[in-house]
């Protein structure tokens, strides 16, 4: 549970909000109950924020240090709109990302170092080249070096031909090619979500694609892919979705489909990994009538789920499906947006999926305006890990739903 730092009077009146929200008749319009949500999610964040501009878990040691959490929050507030103390949140998380950049660029990750720092990095550009605040660029930049550096290729020792190359992974320190076959032997790190992110944060900051990390990235994110020209081709396997690694099985959460009929082992498609991949495609510069995007399209449309990640899963994986579910929205949510989709073919008929999504999200919410998934594999029962992901997937429905008919949140 988020501890706040607020009066209890004030969260007495956030949560009575959020109760009364989930009360009301269903016959208001869906933008209203999206913006009531909004509004309540923003406010129990700025409440949760410490003294010093982060956030930090109250469910898990590994979340306290301030860098795991603080960039993906803020990112969510300053994208959300405004709500009582937002601007002053946002002010201070954005300093407290700036003072991180040590003088020389360099990044400032702690006694420890950061967690998870590719994602720590990408959350940190994107929200302070949205902001204007003082320093903010500059700190940006240094961010986004930090990023570059982590990327899996030459200058870290890895050719074009390895399933690894060009991605990024959740290692600690950036892995050259002697210590993944030192370390982790076929197991390089690298996936899918680290890889969209980086590249996300790129794009956001004004970097063309065609830029080298760009292209390289783009070459990961098509071995993630189901998806082969003819000769190639497995019709059994091919199917346009994607899924997490190349490089690790066990990562990929919906396990082995199989072996194709060129003796290579395949893995599941599922909704989070296509989400993001069909995401990545976009960002990589591939046109909506490329051929990998609209596989990629096809698969999302055709497994679309508002109340599940979409996708067959080995039966020992089930659980893992559940432990996305927020996850999930929040990529779906992007890429429906992205594709410029306010209805989606799935099973044949036609489905309004922000109001679909966005009504399994508002039902899910809790009264102090939090989300928490009870799953706990993918610490989504931390409610800042959830509650980001569910209101940045109900801001992307929001935009597809139209004016609402009440007051701003």
């Amino acid at each position: 549970m988020i501890r706040p730092v607020r009066p209890i009077a004030v969260l007495l009146v956030v949560a009575l909000t959020a109760g009364l929200a989930s009360c009301r008749p269903r016959t208001d319009a869906p933008a209203d109950r999206v913006d009531r949500a909004i509004g309540a999610a923003l406010r129990a964040l700025v409440a949760a924020q410490s003294p010093d501009g982060a956030w930090r878990s109250s469910t898990y040691g590994m979340f306290k240090d301030g860098l795991s959490l603080t960039p993906t929050v803020l990112k969510a507030i300053a994208f959300g709109p405004d709500v009582a103390g937002s601007a002053e949140a946002r002010r201070r998380a954005a300093g407290y990302l700036i003072a991180r950049v040590r003088a020389d660029g360099s990044i400032d990750g702690g006694p420890f170092g950061m967690v998870y720092p590719v994602y720590s990095a990408s959350a940190s550009a994107i929200a302070l080249t949205f902001l204007n605040v003082p320093e903010g660029r500059k700190a940006r930049d240094g961010w986004l070096r930090e990023l570059r550096r982590r990327q899996l290729t030459e200058d870290l020792g890895w050719d074009p031909d390895d399933p690894a190359y060009g991605g990024w992974g959740y290692s600690m320190e950036p892995q050259s090619r002697d210590d993944a076959d030192s370390t982790f032997g076929q197991h390089a790190d690298t996936d899918l979500s680290s890889t969209l992110f980086a590249v996300g944060a790129l794009r956001v900051a004004g970097i063309p694609a065609e830029d080298p990390a760009i292209r390289k990235a783009l070459i990961f994110v098509e071995r993630c892919q189901n998806f082969a020209d003819k000769k190639a081709a497995d019709p059994r396997f091919d199917d346009g979705g994607f899924f997490f690694t190349t490089t690790d099985p066990v990562r990929n959460k919906a396990g082995v489909a199989g072996e194709d009929r060129h003796g290579q082992t395949r893995y599941h498609s599922y909704g989070s990994t296509t989400a993001d991949g069909l995401r990545a495609l976009l960002r990589c510069g591939l046109a909506k009538d490329h051929p990998r995007v609209i596989a990629a399209r096809r698969w999302l449309e055709t497994h679309f789920s508002a109340t599940t990640n979409p996708g067959t899963f080995e039966p020992a994986r089930a659980s893992d499906r559940e432990a996305t579910y927020f996850y999930y929205a929040w990529s779906a949510a992007h890429a429906f947006r992205a594709l410029g989709l306010a209805e989606i073919e799935s099973d044949g008929r036609k489905v309004a999926w922000a109001e679909a999504l966005a009504d399994e999200l508002v039902r899910r919410q809790r009264a102090d305006g939090t989300w928490s998934n009870r799953f706990t594999a993918s610490k989504e029962d931390d409610p800042l890990v959830a509650t980001p992901f569910a209101a940045g997937a109900l801001a992307n429905c929001r935009m597809v739903l139209g004016k609402s008919q009440g007051p701003p949140p």
